[in-house]
């Protein structure tokens, strides 16, 4: 059995009680809302977009409060709220770093412009990213580096099916990735930019040893079903190419580590 002996490193306590069942059951909510969202027609989808997000963000949220304690998950969400909220609203009033876009107005509430489930989105899928990575790695740079790459390689799967469904806009293009038209590479360039620096402060947090089989699931399924759905059902064989490829040098990696280290 292999331990676990980098940096800061501490066995958390684990969740008991109902706390063990709390984050799966938005797991279990998380994944039927996305299968339902494929199947149904474009008038339900909007709804089960922010509700997705929302289950998916509690699933990280409560697991990240049940494994690794309320300082830790506080200080988590504190960090990738701010963040997420901080570099749209940056974005949005300067083009930088992801390049001229507009909301249309269809994700809710907002906040000085960003709606309230864009943040969400950011601290959910954060927290399997930066798992992964400090799974992958012991150092603070390769931390940043592997967790902002899988970061923004969901960005390859994310933006082509929000443009589709009609939430946000780009008011000017230019250079594009062969295979994901409408949507500029500057976008995904500063996606990892953005998402190397927010997994760059991530990795300040005490790194806590817990059992990860949530958000683990949840990565595994964030790419599964991405490249699955890109394929057969949504006809973007080049947005499933980029993406299975970018996501997928960090995610198989991850998961022969699982294998061949089940043990830190």
């Amino acid at each position: 059995m292999r331990i676990y002996t980098g940096p800061r490193s501490d066995r958390g306590r684990g969740p008991s009680g109902w706390l063990t069942y709390l984050p799966w059951a938005f797991v279990v909510l998380t994944i039927l809302g996305q299968i339902v969202w494929v199947l149904v027609g474009d008038g339900a989808r909007t709804t089960l977009t922010i509700a997705t997000v929302v289950t998916f963000f509690l699933a990280s949220a409560t697991h990240a409060f049940a494994s690794r304690g309320v300082a830790w998950a506080t200080a988590y969400l504190a960090i990738t709220l701010a963040f997420g909220w901080l570099i749209e609203r940056v974005g949005l009033t300067t083009s930088f770093p992801f390049g001229h876009y507009e909301y249309t107005g269809t994700l809710g509430p907002t906040i000085f412009g960003v709606p309230v489930v864009i943040p969400l989105a950011w601290s959910m899928m954060a927290y399997p990213c930066l798992l992964a990575a400090q799974r992958l790695s012991t150092t603070r740079i390769g931390v940043a580096l592997v967790g902002g790459l899988v970061l923004a390689a969901w960005d390859l799967f994310l933006d082509p099916q929000m443009v589709g469904e009609g939430h946000w806009v780009w008011t000017q293009i230019g250079w594009e990735l062969p295979g994901i038209p409408g949507i500029p590479l500057q976008n995904f360039l500063g996606w990892l930019l953005s998402a190397i620096a927010l997994m760059w402060v991530l990795d300040f947090l005490p790194r806590k040893v817990a059992g990860d089989a949530v958000p683990t699931t949840m990565l595994i399924w964030v790419y599964a079903s991405n490249v699955l759905a890109n394929f057969v059902f949504w006809d973007r064989p080049g947005v499933a190419l980029w993406g299975m490829v970018a996501m997928g040098l960090v995610v198989f990696p991850f998961l022969w580590r699982l294998w061949s280290q089940p043990k830190w």
